[in-house]
């Protein structure tokens, strides 16, 4: 999905047919610039290129003219919409049903920006005005008409009305073939995710694309979505937190989050933030699956009441205390006795 980078330019991934008509796309990373008023794409996204590297391909705003859907043009090329500019037509794809629709308003909100008027500080920044569409678009279902050869995207439900929160909220499952970064995921059960993400090395610290898997027990990460060998394989137990990174700013990258592990923390990037938050939320609740909610519940003990404190206390206190030892001893017993002895021949008698 399109989305806003640091630099508030609208990027994200794209298949481009790069020779006209030749039927074939290739994935690259599309910018969005409307300050610099240009869409750019690379190989890959430009964090992870090394410095200075090339663009792929680049075309000014003011030479585009319409962008609308081309799923009827080109039937055999799944979610394709046309960018018509001057004499060339480009032919993209994006990644789902969503993505087509999200990437033909974006562009032709960039394309529509009128230069204002000296003293008009109401005008919006136009990348602002692109988030806008794209965070108002996600909060409701809609279609995309072509009517006179412009692309007409209207609303299919209002909030509210004859839904509750749950069905709007539920996501549109695309037809047609899967992306092809999950055919291999669906060939095991056990997997629970699996898609291409950007990690930082151990020793280097660059950043290489890999293809991670995770399951019940482990998230393992390959050098190709063909391979079968992971490159390693990181024990869930041995997982301790996995969250969203707080050292992005320092490393200047978007979607990263950090997986802390006994032995070492894991930087990882993903394509957009959707992409970070899902893979989160998936490798939390496998842990919570294998270490099961007693477990983890038991490992937060709750402070005690005032009741049990005192008798804890009092326990304490009572092992605190010596115990009396009692010793038998013997004392020995000396017994004098004195007899008086009378004499019957007393005068008195």
């Amino acid at each position: 999905m399109p989305y806003v980078d640091r630099q508030n330019r609208i990027c994200g991934f794209l298949d481009i047919e790069e020779n006209e008509n030749s039927g074939k796309f290739l994935r690259r990373y599309f910018i969005l610039d409307t300050l610099e008023g240009s869409l750019v794409w690379y190989m890959d996204n430009p964090q992870n290129l090394p410095e200075g590297a090339p663009i792929v391909g680049s075309l000014k705003l003011t030479y585009i003219s319409k962008v609308s859907d081309a799923t009827k043009l080109r039937p055999k090329a799944e979610f394709c919409f046309v960018i018509n500019a001057g004499m060339r037509k480009f032919y993209l794809q994006a990644n789902d049903k969503q993505d087509l629709v999200e990437w033909i308003a974006v562009l032709n909100n960039a394309t529509k920006i009128t230069v204002p008027k000296s003293g008009d500080h109401s005008v919006q920044n136009p990348a602002e005005a692109c988030a806008e569409v794209l965070g108002a678009m996600k909060q409701v279902s809609y279609k995309t008409e072509i009517i006179g050869g412009v692309p007409i995207i209207t609303p299919t439900q209002e909030k509210g009305e004859g839904q509750n929160g749950a069905e709007r909220a539920a996501p549109r499952k695309p037809h047609g073939q899967m992306p092809y970064y999950l055919s291999r995921a669906n060939q095991d059960q056990s997997v629970v995710k699996a898609g291409f993400c950007v990690k930082q090395g151990a020793v280097m610290k660059n950043w290489k694309r890999r293809y991670f898997m995770l399951d019940d027990n482990t998230i393992s990460y390959f050098k190709s979505d063909l391979d079968r060998e992971p490159l390693r394989v990181i024990p869930l137990k041995e997982v301790n937190k996995v969250q969203e990174c707080k050292q992005s700013d320092l490393m200047m990258r978007d979607n990263l989050f950090e997986l802390v592990t006994t032995s070492r923390t894991f930087y990882i990037q993903t394509d957009s933030p959707e992409e970070m938050h899902s893979w989160i939320k998936a490798i939390s609740g496998a842990i919570v699956a294998q270490r099961g909610p007693g477990r983890s519940a038991a490992s937060v003990r709750s402070a005690p009441t005032p009741s049990e404190l005192s008798g804890l206390e009092s326990e304490a206190e009572t092992h605190s205390k010596p115990k009396p030892q009692y010793t038998q001893v013997t004392v020995p017993l000396s017994v004098t006795l004195y007899c008086q002895t009378f004499s019957l021949n007393h005068p008195n008698h």
